[in-house]
């Protein structure tokens, strides 16, 4: 799919662009609103109740590749001829680790967006992480492109001090097309960093990932960890607005094409929704958590979202 629009006939509008480094726009410091959404969250992360491994039964839910084969019902395979699984409640201090997509295609902003994709992506993630720790709960970050690679979980405020600094020195770079090794040496990342009991919050647009990527993070919720992942697409790319000629430029792998916008956006539309519903399919049979978001929502709402959907 071309993913990404370069230039267009704009009538009196400024013109999108694809900016290699996150572009704040009308955010603010990352710092100070990272607080103020931080401070607008009633509930934190410490200490609620998820699934896993514990001693209190907390449900069945269907088998999928990849569960411990220890935790299948033999008797619901003997009665009704279908394979679950048993899940536990426990409560426990937790990690939160992130997953931070910083590939070019993250660098976009269109011409309505308050920001790129990487800068309101960045700063749900740092509001989120300032809950986390103030909660008590340890927090780090892995990322697709940019340096470093991965910041390891630990607590206490200078790790809230050093998510920021890395933020927004960030740059979006990295091209997953090209470089599925990268990838792959970034999820390898996250799955050292997040322990079982962990939360694990995904923040991409997620085109152009590599095939099986979604099978590979649902697997984690499957393995005690708590995935939730949040499609981030700028309102251009959520609505396809455009019409007459348009020329449509994918800043991963380098394709470009020139079509009629009127005439593309309900093919284009029709295969983004396709590919959501895939996603969704993947991470949620596992027993994860989906949603598509748009940077031109309430960073604090995406903040609620997150909290409620891993509780």
């Amino acid at each position: 799919m071309i993913d990404r629009v370069l230039d267009r006939k704009t009538r009196g509008k400024r013109p999108s662009s694809l900016r290699r480094a996150i572009d704040w726009g009308e955010l603010g410091p990352l710092r100070l609103r990272a607080r103020e959404v931080a401070e607008g969250v009633f509930a934190g992360l410490h200490r609620s109740a998820v699934r896993g491994a514990g001693v209190e039964f907390g449900g069945h839910r269907e088998y999928v590749p990849g569960d411990d084969l220890r935790r299948l019902d033999r008797r619901s395979l003997l009665r009704h001829d279908r394979l679950v699984v048993r899940q536990f409640e426990m409560e426990t201090d937790r990690a939160l680790c992130v997953l931070m997509d910083a590939s070019a295609s993250m660098g976009f902003r269109g011409p309505e967006a308050p920001a790129s994709k990487a800068a309101f992506a960045a700063l749900v993630s740092v509001a989120l992480a300032r809950v986390a720790l103030r909660g008590g709960d340890p927090v780090g970050v892995a990322f697709i492109g940019g340096e470093p690679r991965a910041i390891a979980p630990t607590g206490g405020l200078e790790q809230f001090e050093r998510l920021v600094t890395t933020f927004e020195s960030l740059s979006c770079e990295a091209d997953v097309v090209s470089d599925p090794q990268g990838f792959d040496a970034s999820l390898d990342a996250l799955e050292r960093m997040s322990r079982r009991g962990a939360i694990v919050a995904v923040f991409s647009d997620l085109i152009d990932w590599p095939s099986g990527a979604a099978n590979r993070l649902g697997a984690l919720s499957a393995r005690g960890r708590v995935v939730a992942v949040v499609q981030t697409l700028d309102p251009a790319e959520s609505t396809f607005p455009f019409d007459g000629t348009v020329r449509l430029r994918s800043p991963e792998g380098d394709f470009v094409v020139e079509t009629d916008g009127s005439a593309a956006r309900r093919p284009y539309l029709e295969a983004l929704g396709r590919m959501a519903e895939e996603w969704r399919e993947a991470i949620t049979r596992r027993g994860g958590r989906f949603t598509t978001v748009s940077t031109s929502q309430s960073a604090l709402s995406v903040v609620r979202w997150l909290i409620d959907a891993v509780r």
